[in-house]
Formats: structure tokens, C-alpha cells, sequence
């Protein structure tokens, strides 16, 4: 379970949701602001911590309709072309992502009528499309509306729930009749350049300034004489 919470101390449903993922036997907890506080990702380690698992859980608090920064920056440099989608990346293929979030503001927010504009379903696609481009099938969502004012018996109760579908997993009710991974196959024409290109590319646009540069400069000073 990846947990993304930049203020902890803060929290008043996501902490105790960390805390109750902890107590289940079998359970990876991974606290990214705990484990990289300067945001260096080790992309090795994470991806090895993924191998491992078969349920892949991102616990957070929905922030600007998104993720917090630093589960950002894992996507970004953790599920990796040629390991995690491409033509060679099938590291996650088969394996289910779950979203359990929390929203501050209350359900009925999230409306065409509401200060957010949209249902709270318009915001999904983003970690839907994240799964299907792996091979990932999306499980149902766990959202938790209005955490900043719930009554502590909707938090508590809510936990709950959260602690036994995960201990339960994946003996729910409604597996079966979820749909199979999505394939989102990459061409290999579409596929980025690779690092190593890209810093020969960067050494070699550099050595041609330098050499354009120090034959203006050779120049000028033989004019100047």
C-alpha cells in the first residue's frame, strides 16, 4: 500500500486508515513522505516492493482534484516505459489498483450545481487510464467525502470497512463481475527516447556551442589585432 500524506499530524481519516493497514497481516505499508522526505525516489526498491504484490493500493487525500506531489513523482518515475507499460513493460500486468482517497469538501460538492462542477466520478479517468496503460484492472474506489467535519462514528465506521475489505481481498463479493484488464498496447514508434539518448543528445548539442563558441571567440580576437 502506497501512502501519500504530506501533514499527517493533520489528518483526521487517512492516519487512521495507515494506522488499520498496518494491523493487517500480509500487508506492504509504504509511506512516501515517511520514506522519501527529500523526494528521492529509489525507483529500483519500489519497483521490487511492486513485483511483490498482486493488490496495489494508493491511499491519499485528493488534493487539486489529483494526488499529493510526492505520489506524483513516484508515477512518474516508478511505473517506467519498459517496465511498467511499452511493449516490453509487463512487470503489473494482471495485478488490481485501489484507490482509497478522502475529500475535505462533502459529496454533495461534487455536483453540476456544486462549487466543484462535476461529479466526483470526472476525476477518476486520470487513475483509471494509469491502471489500463499497465494492464491493471481498476477495483471500485474507496472515497471518503467531507473529512475535514464527519461525525467520528462516520470515520470510525468507515475505517472499518476499509480494514476488512482489504483483509479480505480478493474474496469480494463483486470480483467476478468486474471486467478484465484493459489492454492499452504502446507502439514502439510512440515510445520515448531512452536516457542514454537523450544525455548523448544534450553532450553533443553542448560540444557544437562550445566549439561555435570558442571559434567566435578565436576569431574576434585575431580582428581585434
Amino acid at each position: 500500500m502506497l501512502a501519500a500524506h504530506p501533514h499527517w499530524r493533520d489528518s483526521r481519516v487517512n492516519r487512521r486508515l495507515l494506522a488499520a493497514a498496518r494491523a493487517v497481516p500480509g500487508v506492504d505499508v509504504n509511506d512516501l513522505y515517511g520514506t522519501y522526505p527529500d523526494y528521492a525516489i529509489d525507483v529500483e526498491a519500489e519497483q521490487r516492493r511492486l513485483e511483490r504484490a498482486q493488490l496495489v493500493v494508493l491511499l491519499h487525500p485528493i488534493q487539486w482534484y489529483s494526488m499529493p506531489a510526492l505520489q506524483k513523482l513516484w508515477v512518474d518515475e516508478v511505473l517506467a516505459y519498459g517496465w511498467a507499460y511499452g511493449p516490453e513493460g509487463i512487470a503489473l500486468q494482471g495485478k488490481d489498483l485501489w484507490l482509497v482517497a478522502t475529500t475535505g469538501s462533502p459529496e454533495s460538492s461534487y455536483h453540476p450545481q456544486g462549487y466543484h462542477r462535476f461529479f466526483f466520478d470526472a476525476f477518476l479517468p486520470p487513475y483509471e487510464q494509469t491502471a489500463a496503460l499497465c494492464g491493471m484492472r481498476f477495483l471500485p474506489p474507496l472515497i471518503f467525502h467531507g473529512a475535514r467535519s464527519a461525525p467520528e462514528a462516520e470515520v470510525a465506521a468507515h475505517v472499518e470497512v476499509f480494514a476488512q475489505r482489504l483483509g479480505s481481498y480478493p474474496d469480494w463479493p463483486e470480483m467476478d463481475e468486474l471486467d478484465a484488464c484493459v489492454a492499452c498496447p504502446v507502439p514502439e514508434s510512440d515510445r520515448p527516447a531512452e536516457s542514454d539518448d537523450i544525455g548523448k543528445v544534450v553532450s553533443r548539442v553542448f560540444q557544437s556551442a562550445m566549439s561555435r563558441g570558442l571559434s567566435a571567440t578565436v576569431g574576434g580576437t585575431g580582428g581585434s589585432a
